[in-house]
Formats: C-alpha cells, structure tokens, sequence
C-alpha cells in the first residue's frame, strides 16, 4: 500500500489519492465529502462533527486501500 490514511489525513488528500474512498465516508454517514470545507479538514475533525469512531473509519479506509 503506497499510501495510508491517519486520523491527521486530510479529507480533500485522501479523496484527491482514491475517489473511491468517498463511498466509504459516505457509507459511514459523512455525507458531506463534496463540501469545500470539508476538504480542509482532517479525518478527526469531521468523525468528531458527526460522532462517528475515527478509528474504525481508518481501518476502513485503509483496508480498501490495501486491497488496491
């Protein structure tokens, strides 16, 4: 895997690395992946706003990733 999601990643990063990483943040309940000010902000940020565990989310990620 030549890239890995932190709980510090930056959601416009991570979505400019793998557009499908998007129908997992959605999929989790943040729906607002195409807002601008969400790119801005990092995986922490945005799980905090919508209660969502950021770890899981992580490890979600970066499971997609390495199946890549």
């Amino acid at each position: 895997m030549a890239f890995e999601v932190t709980k510090e990643s930056k959601i416009g990063e991570i979505l400019m690395q793998d557009r499908g990483i998007a129908a997992i943040l959605m999929q989790s309940g943040m729906h607002c992946v195409g807002c601008p000010s969400s790119a801005g902000e990092t995986l922490a940020e945005a799980s905090m706003v919508h209660g969502m565990d950021v770890n899981k989310l992580v490890a979600d990620i970066n499971a997609y990733l390495a199946m890549k």
